[in-house]
């Protein structure tokens, strides 16, 4: 059984930093947003790459209308923090038994 429990542990851990990273990228992402970056800098092309497939439906659900700033990173941040405070610490609560 502490084979299972280990494999759970391991794959939260995972979990977390995949989540972590992926944060990261979206804050890297918005603050590039601030200023006009080249489009052609391989930088932004991975940023815009990685993130637009996740902050694209976002947008969709929430539209701009005209305002000047996009919460589709902010909202995808939150999701990441509940993801990481619910779905993580769940199995690893159920990896230890309590």
């Amino acid at each position: 059984m502490f084979v299972l429990n280990n494999f759970i542990i391991a794959i939260a851990r995972v979990i977390e930093i995949i989540l972590t990273v992926y944060m990261w990228i979206i804050i890297a992402r918005a603050l590039i947003s601030w200023v006009n970056p080249d489009p052609c800098n391989k930088i932004v092309i991975f940023l815009y790459r990685v993130t637009e497939p996740v902050l694209r439906p976002i947008r969709k659900i929430i539209p701009r209308h005209s305002l000047p700033i996009d919460f589709a990173p902010l909202i995808a941040l939150l999701v990441i923090i509940f993801l990481q405070s619910f779905l993580v610490k769940t199995m690893l609560q159920m990896a230890t038994g309590f």
